[in-house]
C-alpha cells in the first residue's frame, strides 16, 4: 500500500457477517433442543424462547444506535488511496475470526435445552435477526445520506463499535460490491 493507504470494510457488511450464522445455529440448536423433553417441557420451552427470540431481536437491533449514528455524522471522506474490501472477503475473515464463539453459543443453546427446551437456540436466533435488522437500518441511513460507511479492516475484527475504532469513513453510494445494508449488490 502507498503512503497513507489503509484498508477499508464496510460497517453494515461487518454488522451483517454475524446475522446467517447465529440465526441457523440458533434454528438447528432449537430443533434439536424440541427433542429433548427437558426440565419444563416442550410447551413452556418453546413460549419462553419465542419470548427470549423477541428479546433478543429487539434489543440487538435496538442497542448502540446512538454511538452508530454519531460515528456516521463525523465520518470523514475515505481518501483516494484507500482500499475498498470485497464483501465476500470481509464476510470470510470476520465469520473466521468469531466461528469458535458460535459454536461455544450453540453447544451452550443444546445443552441448555436440557432444562428449556428450544430456547436457547431461539435465543441465538433472536440475536441474528436483530444483527440484520440493524443492517438494514445502517442501509436506510446510507441511502438517506447517500454516504456509504466504512471503517478500517484492522478494527473490524473487533467489531464495528469496539473501543478501537476512532471513526467512520464515507464513499459515494456507488462504491464497493455491497449494496446499502451490506446485503449484495444486484
Amino acid at each position: 500500500m502507498g503512503r497513507g493507504a489503509q484498508s477499508l470494510a464496510r460497517v453494515a457488511v461487518v454488522v451483517r457477517a454475524g446475522a446467517a450464522p447465529l440465526w441457523w445455529s440458533g434454528l438447528i440448536a432449537a430443533g434439536i433442543g424440541v427433542l429433548l423433553p427437558g426440565l419444563t417441557g416442550r410447551r413452556i420451552g418453546v413460549l419462553s424462547g419465542a419470548a427470549l427470540f423477541l428479546i433478543a431481536a429487539a434489543v440487538t437491533a435496538l442497542l448502540r444506535r446512538g454511538r452508530y449514528a454519531h460515528f456516521a455524522e463525523s465520518a470523514t471522506r475515505a481518501g483516494r488511496t484507500d482500499i475498498l474490501q470485497d464483501r465476500r472477503v470481509t464476510l470470510r475473515n470476520w465469520r473466521r475470526a468469531h466461528r469458535w464463539y458460535w459454536a461455544a453459543a450453540v453447544v451452550a443453546a443444546i445443552v441448555s435445552s436440557f432444562a428449556l427446551p428450544a430456547a436457547g437456540g431461539l435465543l441465538l436466533a433472536g440475536a441474528g435477526a436483530g444483527l440484520w435488522m440493524k443492517a438494514l437500518w445502517l442501509g436506510r441511513r446510507e441511502q438517506d445520506a447517500q454516504k456509504l460507511l466504512w471503517l478500517r479492516t484492522d478494527w473490524a475484527d473487533a467489531g464495528p463499535l469496539s473501543k478501537r475504532v476512532k471513526g467512520f469513513r464515507t464513499t459515494g453510494i456507488a462504491a464497493g460490491d455491497a449494496a446499502p445494508g451490506g446485503a449484495r449488490r444486484r
